[in-house]
C-alpha cells in the first residue's frame, strides 16, 4: 500500500482490488524473502508474503472489446501511480482486473466476456471470474488507501492554515507599528 497512489475516485475500486495483498511485502529478489520468511519462521513471528520484484511478473489483460464498453473505467494497474521498478508487482496484482462505473455496468462486461476475469466497481462491488459476485456497503475512508490520502489532504491544509495564521500574524504586527 505504501508503494502505489491512488486518485480518489478510485480508492474503493483497487482497495477492493487488492483487499489482503495489499499488505503484502515487496522484496528486492528472492534470496531477501527466503531470509524475512525464515526470520519470520525461527521467531515464530508470524505469516507474510513477499513478492520479490525479480520473479514476480504479471500478465496484463487483453482489453479489445472491453475498453469500449459502457461504464468500462480501466485497467486496475494503469488507474494507479508507482516508481516503474514495481511494474511487474503492479501487474501481478492488477493486471486482470478491470474496474467499472458501476455494478450494472459490471455484470454488462462480465457476461459480454464469458465471466473471464475479475471486475470491481468504483463503490466497490465485485464479480469475480466465473461469475461469483461479492458486495455490499463500504465505508469509503476505512482502507489503508483511504486513510493515506485523507492524512495527505489533511497536511496540505494544515500547511495552507499555517501559512494563513503567519500572513494574518504580519498584518496583526503592521496594523499595531501603525497605530
Amino acid at each position: 500500500s505504501s508503494l502505489i497512489t491512488v486518485a480518489d475516485e478510485h480508492t474503493v475500486a483497487i482497495e477492493t482490488a487488492l483487499g489482503g495483498a495489499m499488505q503484502n511485502i515487496v522484496a528486492d529478489d528472492e534470496d531477501t524473502g527466503k531470509r524475512a520468511i525464515g526470520l519470520l519462521q525461527s521467531a515464530r513471528a508470524g505469516r507474510a508474503t513477499f513478492l520479490p520484484i525479480t520473479s514476480v511478473k504479471g500478465s496484463r489483460l487483453d482489453l479489445r472489446g472491453v475498453d469500449g464498453m459502457y461504464g468500462f473505467v480501466g485497467l486496475a494497474c494503469d488507474l494507479i501511480r508507482y516508481d516503474r521498478q514495481y511494474d511487474g508487482v503492479m501487474t501481478f496484482l492488477l493486471g486482470r482486473v478491470v474496474v467499472a462505473e458501476d455494478l450494472d455496468a459490471a455484470v454488462t462486461i462480465a457476461n459480454k466476456h464469458g465471466y473471464r476475469f475479475r471486475i470491481v466497481t468504483l463503490d466497490g462491488q465485485v464479480v469475480n471470474a466465473g461469475g461469483a459476485m461479492t458486495g455490499g456497503y463500504t465505508v469509503k475512508s476505512a482502507g489503508i488507501l483511504g486513510r493515506q490520502g485523507e492524512i495527505d489532504r489533511l497536511t496540505r491544509q494544515c500547511a495552507e492554515l499555517e501559512a494563513q495564521g503567519q500572513a494574518i500574524a504580519a498584518k496583526r504586527e503592521s496594523a499595531a507599528a501603525e497605530l
